[in-house]
C-alpha cells in the first residue's frame, strides 16, 4: 500500500496571516519584496521572476495605472472643441478625452491589479511552502522539479493558462465593460469622441423600469414572455403529437416521414425564415393563392397588422421547432417500457389514459431541461423576429422598438439605430436576470420533483 508523502509535520496548514508571526525573516520579507524567500533559499529563478513582476507592476502603477484609475472615475474632463490659433488666425479643432477609451483602459487596469493580487498570493504561498518544508527537514524542490510538476500534477494549470487568458481579455473584459456602460450617460447625446459621458449610477435602470422608457419596456417584456411561452409550448405540443402519429402501430413509411422532417432541420433556419417572409408578404405566395381562390379580396396583413404579425411569427416558428421535439420524443417512445404499457392495458386503461398517466409524464420528465433551454433561447430568439418582421410594424408609442420586437431585438435597435448604448446595456442586464431567475427556479423544481419521485 502506497502512502502519500507529507510536506509538513504540522497538523494544520499554516494560514498566510499566521505565517508572518511564526516564519523567519526571509519569509516575512516576502510580504513586501516578492520572491525574497525564494532568493534566500536559492530558488533564484522563481524569486527573480516574482521580483521583476512586482517591479513591473509598481512601475506601471505610478506611470500609467493611477492615471487610468483617475480617468475611469472622471471619464474625461476635456471635451473636443474649437480653439482659436493665434498663429493661423483661425479656430482649429482640438481633440479631447475619449470617455469610451478611458473607461476601457480603466477596466483593463482593474483586471491587471486583480492579476497582481493573485500573483502576490502565489508569492506568499510559495514562501509558506518553503518554510514548512524547512521546518519538516525536507529538501526544497529544484527548478527542474518545479517545471516537471507543470507537466504532471499541475498539468491542468499549464493547459488552462492560454484559454483562461483568452477568456479574461476577450470575454470577461467586454462583459464588465458592457455592464459598466449601463451606469453611464453613454447615449446619442453623449457620443465620443466629440462628447463626454459620465457616471449616472442607477438612473438608467430607473428610466427603463419607471421612467420614460417604461412605456416601451413593459409592453415589449410582456410580448417577449408571451412569445417565449407560446413558441416553446406549441413546438413541444405539436412535436409530441407528430411523434405519436409517426410511431403509432400500423403506420407505414415511418423512416420516410422522419427523414422528411429531419430535412427541415438540415436547411439553415435563416433561409427558411427569409422564404417565409416572402411567402407571407402582401404580394407573396400565400396572399396571391387566397385571392386567386376567391377566399379573400384584399391581402391579409400578415406583417403590417400587429396582432396578425405576432400570430404569424408563432405559426412560422412551428416549422423550425416541431422537428427537434419530434426527434427527441421519438427516442423516448422507442425506449418506453412495453411491460408497463401492457400492464396498464390489462388493468383496463385505454390509449388516452395510458398517454396521460404514463407516456406524457415520461416525455415531460426527460425533456424538462430541454424545454427550459428552449424557453431561454426563445427569449433571446433574434433571428425569427429580425428576419420575419424586422420588429415591425412600427409603433409610434414605443421608443426604438416595433410592435413585434423582443427585448433582444429592441436592444439591437437601441445599439445600432438610436445609439443609446446605456439603455441597451440595461436591457441586456435585465434579460440576463430574467433568464437566470427562470432557469434557477425551473431547475430547482425539476430537482425537487425528481427527488420526490
Amino acid at each position: 500500500m502506497f502512502k502519500r508523502k507529507k510536506h509538513a509535520t504540522f497538523e494544520e496548514h499554516v494560514s498566510l496571516t499566521k505565517l508572518f508571526q511564526k516564519a523567519d525573516g526571509a519569509t516575512k520579507a516576502s510580504y513586501v519584496i516578492m520572491g525574497a524567500a525564494n532568493i534566500a533559499n536559492k530558488q533564484y529563478f522563481k524569486g527573480v521572476v516574482f521580483l521583476l513582476l512586482e517591479i513591473s507592476w509598481v512601475a506601471w502603477l505610478f506611470t500609467t495605472g493611477l492615471k487610468a484609475y483617475h480617468n475611469m472615475i472622471t471619464l474625461g474632463t476635456h471635451a473636443q472643441g474649437l480653439v482659436y490659433d493665434k498663429k493661423m488666425g483661425i479656430s482649429v479643432l482640438k481633440a479631447g478625452d475619449n470617455s469610451m477609451l478611458l473607461l476601457l483602459w480603466g477596466m483593463l487596469a482593474v483586471i491587471i491589479t486583480v492579476l497582481f493580487i493573485l500573483l502576490y498570493r502565489a508569492n506568499l504561498s510559495s514562501a509558506r511552502k518553503i518554510w514548512e518544508l524547512k521546518q519538516a527537514g525536507e529538501l526544497l524542490p529544484t527548478l527542474r522539479q518545479d517545471f516537471a510538476s507543470l507537466l504532471d500534477e499541475k498539468m491542468h494549470i499549464t493547459l488552462m493558462a492560454i484559454p483562461m487568458t483568452g477568456v479574461l481579455f476577450f470575454t470577461i473584459l467586454p462583459l464588465i465593460y458592457m455592464i459598466a456602460i449601463a451606469f453611464t450617460s453613454y447615449d446619442h447625446n453623449h457620443l465620443p469622441p466629440k462628447n463626454l459621458f459620465s457616471w449616472v449610477g442607477f438612473a438608467n435602470f430607473g428610466n427603463v423600469i419607471s421612467g420614460q422608457m417604461a412605456g416601451t419596456f413593459f409592453p415589449v417584456l410582456a410580448w417577449t414572455l408571451i412569445w417565449a411561452v407560446a413558441a416553446t409550448v406549441s413546438s413541444f405540443f405539436f412535436g409530441v403529437i407528430l411523434a405519436m402519429m409517426i410511431n403509432a402501430k400500423g403506420i407505414r413509411g415511418k423512416k420516410v416521414f422522419r427523414t422528411i422532417f429531419i430535412l427541415t432541420m438540415a436547411i439553415p433556419a435563416f433561409i427558411s425564415l427569409l422564404i417565409m417572409n416572402n411567402m407571407f408578404a402582401d404580394g407573396g405566395l400565400v396572399n396571391t393563392l387566397l385571392i386567386n381562390s376567391g377566399w379573400i379580396k384584399t391581402s391579409l396583413p400578415f406583417f403590417t397588422n400587429p396582432l396578425f404579425a405576432k400570430f404569424t411569427i408563432i405559426v412560422v416558428n412551428l416549422w423550425i421547432g416541431i422537428p427537434a421535439t419530434m426527434l427527441v420524443t421519438t427516442g423516448i417512445l422507442q425506449n418506453q417500457s412495453e411491460e408497463q404499457i401492457e400492464a396498464a392495458e390489462i388493468d383496463g386503461a385505454n390509449k388516452f389514459q395510458i398517454f396521460k398517466s404514463i407516456t406524457f409524464p415520461q416525455i415531460v420528465f426527460v425533456m424538462a431541461p430541454s424545454l427550459i433551454q428552449q424557453f431561454i433561447g426563445n427569449v433571446n430568439n433574434f433571428n425569427v423576429i429580425y428576419l420575419l418582421t424586422g420588429g415591425g410594424p412600427a409603433n409610434s408609442n414605443y421608443y426604438g422598438a416595433g410592435s413585434t420586437d423582443l427585448l433582444i431585438t429592441w436592444l439591437y435597435n437601441l445599439t445600432l439605430n438610436t445609439a443609446d448604448y446605456n439603455l441597451a446595456s440595461v436591457i441586456g442586464i435585465l434579460i440576463f436576470i430574467l433568464s437566470a431567475l427562470f432557469s434557477l427556479i425551473a431547475y430547482k423544481k425539476i430537482s425537487n420533483s425528481g427527488m420526490e419521485d
